[in-house]
């Protein structure tokens, strides 16, 4: 499934929307992102700072790699307290309503891929 440098098959036939995956990461009602990572946000207020910065980012990895964050960051770095957000194996705790079903669906993954994939800019 994962390979050390990412997934390079995207999860769906249709293109990732970077406007909607920019959605997704910067509201707290979906991706909840914002709550770890800061970044390139500044319509959007208090978010976090436990996690790497997100601006740069796709300057620094490929989709891939994005991708294979956002769908299992273990895979990569097993300690890791960000979420899986497209991989029910594994995990504990979890309310039953929510046993078997993702965070994300493919197609929510692949419009975060894009989204992140268009932040190239380093930070001043």
């Amino acid at each position: 499934m994962a390979q050390a440098q990412g997934l390079p098959e995207a999860l769906t036939d249709r293109p990732g929307n970077p406007e909607e995956g920019r959605a997704i990461v910067t509201t707290r009602e979906r991706g909840l992102c914002i709550l770890c990572h800061g970044g390139p946000f500044p319509d959007v207020a208090f978010t976090g700072d436990l996690a790497p910065d997100l601006t740069g980012v796709g300057a620094r990895l490929s989709e891939p790699e994005l991708r294979q964050r956002i769908v299992d960051s273990r895979v990569l770095n097993p300690g890791t307290i960000m979420p899986p957000y497209h991989s029910t194996s594994g995990l504990t705790r979890v309310g039953e309503r929510w046993q078997g079903t993702t965070i994300l669906t493919a197609q929510e993954v692949e419009d975060v891929v894009a989204y992140l994939a268009t932040l190239t800019e380093e930070p001043r």
